[in-house]
């Protein structure tokens, strides 16, 4: 995946103003909470996890705090769990109003291992919580797609009001400007066809379970790469390719249980003002043909980078006006809406401060608990949720030079080293992102 880590070098603390409120996106309850406990007009209080319950968008409209930055109206507050008897969002499209999502086994094993590798009781016992965090759940290869089915019946099982996360991740020449993240199709051989077959595979899946709501990423990295990469010969070769299938991958998941989010970079890709308004006419286009009638919830932002939701202006960006997720949220969504595309989002931010960690963190992931995130008083409320796409602790790319998928970005001096394959577990980095957690775990 493409990875631009140098906004972390100005990367910073956004602290809370004192008062009786919590404001939109704070904290405002959990294990070893002694701050607000009710939340600032216009948001709720809602429960994530044992150790983290956060103010999200409710029932009113929310200002920025920056003259800068646009006013936008409530579209609607998510979680991925139940609220408190605080007023109902308004927007019932949201699909984590509500809901309960499901931890995924798979990644709440790797922590449990990792923890129990851990010889610092005291670091061991903090960890134990990242398992806790919903994380999404990659299907990077068709492989995994019965995987998904087993998640849904457990889900399903469970009763109430369930929803599982999970990222579509599959094209032909994936990734096609990147470096570690090639997949298991190619389009010279057939690669279209294998999509189609694993896409209708994950259908299946679904069908099968109509009261489990799905949350779907749709292809991190792919259409972006359209938008700016097109000049790599082998991006060139797969932009009919992706186009047509992502667009096949709507019409297919076209069920009331669905909600789809298709990736839109972040915003020091796609923010930049050459950028950002060929990236929305590219998603409509795409929209457009998954047929009549087909619909998607939005987009995702940050699932292939690191950027802060809201944060002074990266000395790497400039002089990109959309420097910030939110900036770049509330400068897409006019044109998404100007181009007939829904201006829904799903964020997957990096909000902590990263003490003595390298800047360049493109050999893991730089994803931390939610109970460690430092959020800003105010946001974009297009936004349904903050969520965590890219597990923390999981590799983004091999710092192995003589490795057939080395990224040469995670073998620079100053990223994090020994990086395993991208998307097996990164130890030593996720015992750094624990350590490092503030407020501590």
């Amino acid at each position: 995946m493409f990875k631009l880590s140098a906004s972390l070098l100005a990367l910073a603390l956004v602290a809370f103003p004192a008062n009786a409120q919590s404001p939109i996106y704070g904290q405002c309850g959990g294990q070893g909470w002694t701050g607000a406990t009710t939340c600032a007009s216009g948001s709720v209080c809602t429960f994530s996890n044992p150790y983290y319950s956060q103010c999200l968008p409710g029932s009113a409209t929310t200002t920025s705090a920056s003259s800068t930055r646009p006013t936008t109206t409530t579209t609607g507050g998510g979680s991925p769990t139940t609220t408190s008897a605080a007023p109902a969002p308004t927007d019932a499209g949201n699909p984590f109003v509500g809901y309960t999502t499901f931890l995924i086994p798979e990644y709440v094993s790797e922590v449990q291992a990792a923890v129990a590798n851990i010889s610092d009781a005291t670091t061991a016992a903090s960890a134990a919580k990242v398992a806790e965090i919903p994380v999404f759940f990659w299907m990077d290869v068709a492989a995994k797609v019965p995987t998904l089915g087993t998640y849904l019946a457990a889900a399903n099982a469970a009763g109430g009001k369930q929803l599982v996360q999970a990222v579509i991740y599959d094209l032909p020449d994936r990734d096609c400007a990147a470096e570690s993240s090639a997949g298991e199709f190619t389009i010279a051989n057939g690669g279209a066809a294998d999509y189609m077959a694993y896409i209708d595979a994950i259908a299946a899946q679904v069908q099968q379970y109509p009261n489990v709501r799905v949350v779907f990423v749709v292809e991190p990295d792919g259409l972006a790469n359209l938008v700016t990469n097109l000049s790599v010969e082998k991006c060139a070769n797969a932009q009919t390719t992706y186009i047509q299938l992502v667009s096949y991958a709507i019409s297919k998941l076209q069920f009331p249980n669905v909600f789809l989010y298709l990736d839109a970079g972040h915003s020091g890709w796609l923010g930049w003002p050459a950028n950002i308004t060929p990236a929305a006419q590219l998603f409509a286009q795409v929209l457009k043909g998954a047929g009549s009638g087909a619909t998607v919830r939005g987009l995702a932002t940050d699932v292939s980078n690191y950027n802060l939701l809201r944060g002074t202006e990266d000395p790497a960006q400039s002089p990109n006006p959309n420097y910030d997720e939110e900036l770049y949220i509330n400068a897409l969504a006019p044109l998404l809406t100007q181009n007939g595309f829904p201006a829904h989002f799903i964020v997957d931010p990096v909000l902590v401060l990263l003490t003595s960690v390298p800047p360049k963190v493109t050999g893991a992931t730089s994803r931390v608990p939610v109970s460690a995130l430092v959020h800003p008083p105010t946001l974009a409320t297009l936004i349904d949720s903050i969520v965590w796409v890219k597990p923390p602790g999981e590799s983004d790319g091999t710092s192995n030079s003589s490795a057939a998928r080395y990224d040469t970005h995670c073998g620079q001096s100053d990223a994090a080293q020994p990086a395993p394959e991208a998307g097996t577990w990164f130890q030593s980095y996720f015992v750094t992102l624990v350590q490092n957690a503030n407020p501590p775990l």
